[in-house]
């Protein structure tokens, strides 16, 4: 995967055809054509469009998912966000519009797991 660490910032438009991992900061758009991890603590300023997404930290900006997207507890998008499947941990915080295109209805849950991802 490509992984931007933490307490790193870029600034630009970021294209990739596999796996993206951000722990620190980009500020531009984004076309990922594979998952798109966002970890606690890091920000992403910009439209992203991705394959699917796990979301633990803050999107600034529109979010679009071709499958299924996860949004973590402690996760705040501002902006619309568009997937086919979505599951939303309580605690999480979208202010946009939230659209589901497949045929699955939201699933709402109390995040219980500790990954490397969701840990501060």
């Amino acid at each position: 995967p490509t992984l931007l660490g933490a307490g790193s910032r870029f600034e630009g438009r970021v294209e990739a055809d596999g796996p993206v991992v951000v722990a620190g900061t980009v500020i531009g758009d984004g076309q990922i054509r594979g998952p798109l991890s966002v970890a606690v603590g890091a920000h992403w300023q910009g439209n992203v469009h991705a394959q699917a997404a796990v979301i633990a930290g803050h999107v600034t900006g529109n979010l679009s998912v071709d499958d299924k997207l996860e949004i973590g507890k402690g996760a705040v998008i501002r902006g619309d966000v568009r997937a086919r499947s979505l599951a939303i941990a309580h605690g999480a915080v979208v202010d946009g519009e939230l659209q589901v295109t497949g045929d699955q209805p939201v699933v709402r849950f109390e995040e219980k797991r500790a990954s490397r991802l969701m840990e501060s």
